[in-house]
């Protein structure tokens, strides 16, 4: 099923049809070859002084279940339910300090944002669906990988085919069926002229 999203003027495909669900088919695997290509596309992100300062933990249910599981554990309450289904799982950190002049990389965010749109298109492209979550927990995740230093665990991302509202409750089933809405351009351009 293709989902086609209701944009004032037509754009490139990958992006009116790119959506976040939360129905994953918990039947269909993502390939090992699919799942590089998204890397991939994350890896030639521009970034500030080119830092590429993105980072991920990537568990996959049926090749790597015990970070899938702990990349799960951190997710919050309210995300797991409809994660569950999802055959990959990632956590998305972000390194705040620059490799060439130690100071700090106030675009780590953006570029984290970023590399994870380029994941997202090149998914988009492979009939795979993303949904990106603030809601992890990053003390928690700090704990269970391990991780120290400068670098923060930010993100989380769901990935996998589209389910079918039969999937997850209906509660998730209905913010998938619901309209899809956007603000308007005048809102969102604040100053200038397209």
């Amino acid at each position: 099923m293709s989902v086609i999203n209701p944009t004032d003027v037509p754009i490139h495909e990958l992006l009116s049809r790119r959506k976040s669900p939360y129905a994953f088919d918990p039947n269909k695997t993502v390939s090992k070859d699919d799942l590089i290509a998204l890397f991939e596309a994350a890896r030639w992100t521009m970034s500030s002084y080119n830092a590429q300062p993105w980072r991920y933990i990537v568990g996959v249910k049926d090749r790597s279940p015990e970070v899938w599981q702990q990349i799960y554990s951190v997710l919050l309450e309210g995300n797991q339910p409809w994660a569950s289904n999802a055959p990959v799982l990632v956590l998305g950190l972000t390194e705040h300090t620059f490799e060439h002049n130690g100071q700090n990389n106030k675009a780590a965010q953006h570029d984290l944002g970023a590399a994870s749109a380029y994941l997202t298109l090149e998914a988009t492209a492979r009939g795979l669906y993303v949904h990106q979550m603030i809601g992890i927990d990053p003390d928690k995740a700090r704990q269970v990988f391990g991780i120290s230093g400068s670098l923060e665990p930010l993100t989380g991302m769901a990935i996998g085919y589209l389910g079918a509202p039969t999937d997850v409750a209906e509660t998730f089933a209905q913010r998938d069926q619901r309209e899809r809405q956007r603000k308007a351009l005048s809102e969102i351009v604040l100053k200038g002229s397209l």
